[in-house]
Order: structure tokens, then C-alpha cells, then sequence
């Protein structure tokens, strides 16, 4: 089959399938475990607009092949054809399409997944936010200490880390479990990622918990999440003093729709 004959049909279909990803990701809510939301009117807009071309393009094919079946060339048309200079590529003309194709029919065949906590580990798990999301004007220490969530907990360690400063309040916190692997089963780390502008750059944060007395972080399966309540205690861990989460109660919850913070 000549591949100058089917690249454009290749293209316009890429665009068109690209167009549904984007479209069905949108709809199904997937959206938000791949994209901070800032950007979903530029994507549901990129969507939109690859549907229409893509389909201005499928329908300029199809008339030009109606066209070229109905009237057949001439000779000497032929025998301009022939003299036609083509351009010289590494890779054949429709490898790109074929490429960008296969990749967006892949994404409408599978369901996107969270990154688990194995992601976390060797991401780097952190109790640290970038320098981007350190915004002095939101660390006004008004709210309850049981009502911060694990990432106010580490934007506030960002701010000031020494931790005894927070010994003792209460706290109430959601995430997913992780079983880092160089400390007691005694510990065990809660977490979240955080995207700044798609899933590609994200980056897990946590703060680490201690059970009680019995407990093993066994009976609390990586990736399941928890909302915990307790107290903050000050202890080595690591070789570190670190703000750790003495729990009171670990509650089994679902995974929220959206599970990332921002």
C-alpha cells in the first residue's frame, strides 16, 4: 500500500482520536488524575478543536477521493507525476501518525490509574513542598489544628520546621498508606500527591505515622487510604527528629474521586 496515500487519512484520524481521548477523559471525570484543573477549559477546548479538524480533514479525503475516482488522469499528467520531486525523511511519512494513533487508541482502550505508593517511594517521598508552593500569606496559623490537611500540615513544617513547635495538637488527616522500607513496622507513612500542572510532575508529600502499641502497619495495606486522627509527637526517626502522627484511630476510607491535592 502507498504510504503517501494513507499518511493523510493516518493524520486526520490521529486528530479525531486524540479529539475522544481528551473528550472521554473530560466526561468520565479522569481528567483531574492527569491535569491540574487550572488547565481543563484549554484541554476540553484542545479536544474540541482536534474533532474539528480532524473531521474537516476526513471530510476533504473523502471528496478528493470521490474526485480522483471519478476522473482519471491523462498521459501526460502522469508524465508530470513522474517528474515530481519528492522529499527525502529518515522515517516514513506516516510513522508519526501512526504513532500519535496508537497511543490515543490505546488511552481509549485502558482507564488511567493513580500513581500507587510505590510511585511515591521512588519519586521520593518528602515532607517538603518546592519553592513554588511556599506562599508566606497562606501560612496564617488560624485554623484548627484537627481541621488542617496533610498538606497544610507540610506547608506549615515548609514554613517553620522545627517540630516541637507543633508537639502535642490534634490532628485528623486523609491519604493513601505507604510501607517505606527502612523503618519499624511500627511506622508507616500517610501521603498524597501533589500536581502543579499534569500527572508528570507530580510529587508525593506525608508525614509519617506511629501505631499503638500491638499494632502493625501490616493490617493496613499500601495504597489503601485512611483518615487518621491523633496527636503530633517528636521522635528520631531515620536519624532524623521528625513530626510524627501518634494515631488514635485509623478509619478505612474510599478513594476520593479526586485524589491529589494541588
Amino acid at each position: 500500500m502507498n504510504l503517501k496515500k494513507i499518511s493523510p487519512w493516518l493524520e486526520a484520524l490521529a486528530m479525531l482520536a486524540w479529539g475522544i481521548l481528551l473528550l472521554k477523559y473530560w466526561i468520565t471525570g479522569k481528567l483531574s488524575i492527569l491535569i491540574h484543573p487550572n488547565y481543563f477549559g484549554l484541554t476540553l477546548a484542545g479536544g474540541i478543536g482536534l474533532m474539528v479538524i480532524g473531521g474537516l480533514k476526513t471530510w476533504e479525503l473523502v471528496k478528493l477521493d470521490r474526485t480522483t475516482k471519478q476522473s482519471r488522469t491523462s498521459p501526460a499528467n502522469n508524465s508530470l507525476r513522474v517528474t515530481e520531486v519528492e522529499h527525502v525523511t529518515l522515517f516514513p511519512p506516516s510513522i508519526g501518525s501512526t504513532l500519535m494513533l496508537s497511543v490515543a487508541l490505546i488511552g481509549l482502550a485502558t482507564t488511567p490509574r493513580t500513581f500507587t505508593s510505590q510511585t511515591a517511594l521512588e519519586r521520593g517521598l518528602t515532607e517538603s513542598l518546592p519553592i513554588t508552593r511556599l506562599q508566606p500569606q497562606e501560612f496564617r496559623n488560624t485554623t484548627k489544628p484537627e481541621l488542617r490537611s496533610l498538606v497544610e500540615w507540610v506547608r506549615l513544617l515548609n514554613f517553620n520546621p522545627e517540630p516541637d513547635i507543633y508537639r502535642g495538637q490534634k490532628v485528623k488527616v486523609q491519604g493513601f498508606v505507604i510501607h517505606p522500607p527502612n523503618i519499624a513496622e511500627q511506622y508507616m507513612w500517610i501521603g498524597r500527591f501533589i500536581i502543579t500542572c499534569c500527572a508528570a510532575d507530580a510529587y508525593p508529600i506525608g508525614l509519617p505515622v506511629k501505631l499503638r502499641i500491638g499494632q502493625s502497619r501490616t493490617a493496613f495495606a499500601p495504597d489503601s487510604w485512611l483518615e487518621i486522627e491523633g496527636e503530633t509527637i517528636v521522635e528520631e526517626l531515620q536519624g532524623k527528629r521528625k513530626l510524627i502522627i501518634q494515631a488514635s484511630s485509623l478509619k478505612p476510607i474510599s478513594e476520593p474521586k479526586n485524589p491529589y491535592d494541588y
